[in-house]
This record gives C-alpha cells, sequence and structure tokens, in this order.
C-alpha cells in the first residue's frame, strides 16, 4: 500500500481509505454481522490501510472501535464526522463528540469533521460549531478539524469553494470521480496552494458499479447537453477503458483514475464484501491508467458538472 501525507496535518496516510458509510457500511446495511464487518475492517488494516472514515450518522463508529482493539492505536488515522442539522450548540457539538469518543473506544480523534455541510448553512454553522471544536483541540482531543460537502446535492462544490476562503479546515472531504470532475479546476487547484489535505468520496457509487445506471446518467447528460454522445459507443459507454495494459473493470478503472489525479490524497473505498475489498486493494497497486485513457475520460466529461454518480 502506497502512502502520502495529508496536507498540513503532516499525517502519513494510505492512499486508499476504508469508508464505513455509502450504501453497504462496511455491511451493516446489507445483512453483515457485526463480526464480518469487524474481521473486513481488519482484513484492511492488515494489509497497511492506515486510515478510517466514519460518523455518528453512519452508525458504524462502534464497529470501528471494535476492530481497532488491539492495534496500536498511533498507527491508525480515524476520521468522523458531527452531522450539522441537528442542534449545534457547544454543548451539543461536545456531547456527541464524547459520544463518538467512547463509540470508537479511543481518547482522541484525529480528524473531526463538520458532515454534509450545505452551502446556505455555512456560515451558521461555522459560527456555531468553530469555538467548540478549537476547545476540544486545544484539550487534545481532536488533532486536525475537517469539513464534508453535501456532493448528492452540491455538484459544483459551492459549500468548499466557501470554505476555502476561511483558514480553519485541515482537511476536506470531496466529491470526485470519472463523471465529475470538476474540483479538478474548482477545488484541488486551491487545497493544493493551502496544504489542505484532500479525503475523496464518491469515487464509484452506483453508476460506476451499475451498468444500468451509468446509462440512465449518461442519458440525463445528454438531454442536459454536458455530454456528446458521438464521443462514445452508447451500448458500452465506458467499455474503451478495459483492455490490456488498462482498466481489469469499470470499478478498477475509477479507483485507478481518482488515485493520480494530483491534489487528491486519499480515495475512500467502501464495501461490505471482503472480496471486493481485496479486489479494490488490487486496484491501488495497479499503475496509472494508460495516458490515452485518461486524455478520453477528460475529454467526454469535461462539461459534466450536474451528477455525483450516485
Amino acid at each position: 500500500m502506497e502512502f502520502t501525507t495529508l496536507g498540513r496535518t503532516g499525517l502519513k496516510v494510505s492512499v486508499m481509505g476504508v469508508g464505513c458509510g455509502g450504501p453497504s457500511k462496511v455491511g451493516k446495511a446489507t445483512g453483515k454481522t457485526t463480526e464480518e464487518s469487524v474481521a473486513l475492517i481488519r482484513h484492511a488494516l492488515d494489509n497497511g490501510i492506515n486510515i478510517i472514515d466514519t460518523s455518528e450518522l453512519y452508525r458504524t463508529e462502534r464497529i470501528v472501535g471494535e476492530a481497532i482493539k488491539g492495534y496500536d492505536r498511533e498507527s491508525i488515522i480515524i476520521s468522523t464526522k458531527k452531522s450539522v442539522w441537528r442542534s449545534l450548540t457547544p454543548k451539543n457539538v461536545e456531547k456527541s463528540f464524547d459520544k463518538s469518543l467512547k463509540s470508537l473506544g479511543t481518547d482522541y480523534i484525529d480528524i473531526y469533521h463538520l458532515h454534509a455541510v450545505l452551502p446556505e448553512d455555512y456560515e451558521k454553522v461555522i459560527s456555531e460549531t468553530i469555538p467548540p471544536l478549537k476547545n476540544l483541540r486545544d484539550e487534545g482531543k481532536i488533532r486536525f478539524i475537517g469539513i464534508t460537502e453535501r456532493f448528492d446535492i452540491d455538484f459544483q462544490h459551492v459549500m468548499l469553494q466557501k470554505a476555502l476562503k476561511d483558514d480553519y479546515w485541515d482537511v476536506m472531504m470531496v466529491g470526485f470521480n470519472i463523471l465529475n470532475q470538476c474540483a479538478r479546476e474548482l477545488i484541488f487547484p486551491e487545497t493544493t496552494k493551502k496544504n489542505i489535505g484532500t479525503l475523496v468520496m464518491f469515487p464509484v457509487r452506483l453508476a460506476l458499479s451499475r451498468p444500468e445506471r451509468l446509462r440512465q446518467i449518461i442519458d440525463e447528460l445528454i438531454e442536459k447537453d454536458e455530454f456528446d454522445p458521438s464521443d462514445i459507443d452508447m451500448n458500452n459507454p465506458l467499455g474503451f477503458l478495459i483492455h490490456e495494459g488498462g482498466a481489469i473493470n469499470l470499478v478498477d478503472a475509477a479507483y485507478r483514475f481518482c488515485k493520480y489525479e494530483p491534489g487528491a490524497d486519499v480515495i475512500l473505498s467502501g464495501t461490505g464484501d471482503i472480496e471486493h475489498l481485496k479486489a479494490n486493494i488490487d486496484s491501488f497497486s495497479r499503475t496509472q491508467l494508460p495516458d490515452e485513457d485518461i486524455l478520453r475520460l477528460k475529454k467526454i466529461f469535461q462539461n459534466v458538472d450536474s451528477v455525483s454518480g450516485q
């Protein structure tokens, strides 16, 4: 597993992270037992992945806490989040944080994010949460402060563009994938300039794992004039990526496309199936996609900024 430095945090993190949300919630949402979910996270840790992302909203913090028992805590980077649509008084922020701390079975959290902040809520949210978060950081309970966008609504990263004007954020979680690449112009240049670490979400989701959903999204993009159907084979839209020397499959292409994007530090991979996890780990061990495939993807989706891939 390759490692990188997560911006100004200085944390040495694996380029692949375990995402404990998404459709599966490390198996919690797909019928797996707690023991199976714990085994999945431990398999990731045993294969060199050292960053785990969860949230009070996902209800997977206890699973993470159980999974990290017996490991060197200092070798693991835990990222979790405070839901901002609940009460944000200092007392309630601290109460939520303490509950997360207890669920995770640790006495500090490496990265504590404000979760899925909408553009219209940004100013109010930071005015109410930054003071208690700074207090928790001063007490040594939080190492770094982060913020995540609501990519399934905020396709053009409006909230993060606001957040980049401030200097509160050590880490940002941003949506980026083959279909919607606009973070390349709107977010990554500024996070790189300000040395803000990035966690990439939505690298695969439904559109890049289910062919029927990909075709639906492409039809929608054609209707919006964001996509030229002459650029692809409509019967197999991204089939050109699968060839000798190219991607193994579309999921493999999706992860490798994101992994080598300048400005993308950690790519979060969510699954509830250990065989899928093993396949994803293999994808992160492979080289960059061929230059001609990357250039073609950039051309095909150059005007797309209205989908998340979900």
